[in-house]
């Protein structure tokens, strides 16, 4: 009589080997994204991070499996631990291609629209991915048509009150409410007036040149490269992403100040307008945050700034 031998369940058997698998296949997958990653340091410290999370997980998965039975959701988690695996190592198989066929700015770019395509269908789930990945959504940063259209109606305004004023400067005043004038001259006048909740100021200048043409005036203001030849104090300025759609850029732009105090950096988006029919050129500029230029000690970061330029020719834009 033979006796009969005790069988392990079949449920059990088999989930232990989908858990075997499916980590064995995520840290394969970490690993090899781990050697990918070091070939292709244009792909973030938000992924390497990511990996490293998933490394200790799988890690951690594989030495201390549970001894006890498990359910179907155990072996849904398992699934899905197995499918992430699989899906990252394709990823980087994909961005190994995009690397050997496109330049750093091109695959930028492509990126670039992918996340303006996605946030635009979910918008607050696309901020929290965008942040995480380390994309600038271009969307929400931008130099919006409205501000554009603003500087040269604050123009006309000024231009108004400057016909209005009389030789004292009485009526000037009076216009301009909360501006305080700090220059006023025959073709150049400064006003100020106190940032709400802050003891910096915000200032404004209308002023008027005979010895050059407008278009030679604002090319300058555009010009990086030739900044860098003309002002002495600049330690680093360079457009570091653009946006295609609205030609707008983010800059970033190191510069001394006077000793004792510490160099300032400033990363900020432009964008410029050359208004035909109400012949104006018009150059926008406000800080923002952008994920290839991080915070540094080198620096101390200028997060509040804005600047908005009008032009407006005597006669035309080359005159």
């Amino acid at each position: 009589m033979f006796h009969s031998v005790p069988r392990r369940p079949i449920c059990e058997v088999g989930v232990n080997t989908i858990r075997l698998q499916s980590s064995r296949s995520l840290l394969r997958a970490v690993d090899e994204g781990r050697e990918k990653l070091q070939r292709f340091p244009w792909l973030g410290r938000n992924v390497g991070l990511l990996l490293s999370w998933l490394q200790r997980a799988g890690v951690g998965t594989y030495r201390a499996p549970r001894q006890k039975k498990k359910g179907l959701l155990s072996i849904f988690a398992d699934h899905c631990g197995f499918v992430t695996g699989q899906r990252l190592r394709r990823a980087f198989q994909v961005g190994e291609l995009y690397s050997n066929l496109y330049s750093e700015g091109t695959r930028w770019t492509l990126v670039g629209n992918i996340w303006r395509r996605f946030q635009n269908k979910h918008a607050p789930t696309g901020k929290l991915v965008a942040a995480l990945a380390g994309v600038f959504m271009w969307e929400n940063e931008k130099v919006q048509d409205e501000e554009i259209r603003r500087c040269g109606l604050e123009l006309e305004a000024i231009e108004a009150v400057k016909g209005l004023c009389t030789p004292s400067g009485t009526m000037a005043r009076q216009q301009e409410g909360d501006w305080e004038v700090v220059v006023e001259k025959k073709d150049f006048r400064v006003w100020k007036r106190p940032i709400p909740n802050s003891h910096l100021y915000e200032y404004r200048v209308l002023g008027s040149y005979n010895d050059v043409t407008p278009r030679q005036f604002f090319n300058v203001q555009l010009d990086t490269e030739y900044r860098k030849k003309w002002d002495s104090l600049v330690i680093k300025l360079e457009v570091v992403d653009r946006d295609a759609n609205t030609g707008s850029e983010v800059v970033h732009w190191a510069t001394h100040f006077p000793y004792p105090m510490y160099s300032r950096d400033y990363v900020y988006v432009r964008r410029y307008d050359v208004d035909l029919e109400n012949n104006m050129m018009i150059l926008v500029s406000r800080a923002v945050q952008h994920p290839r230029v991080p915070e540094t000690q080198e620096f101390v970061r200028v997060h509040s700034y804005q600047s908005k330029m009008v032009i407006r020719p005597h006669k035309s834009f080359d005159e």
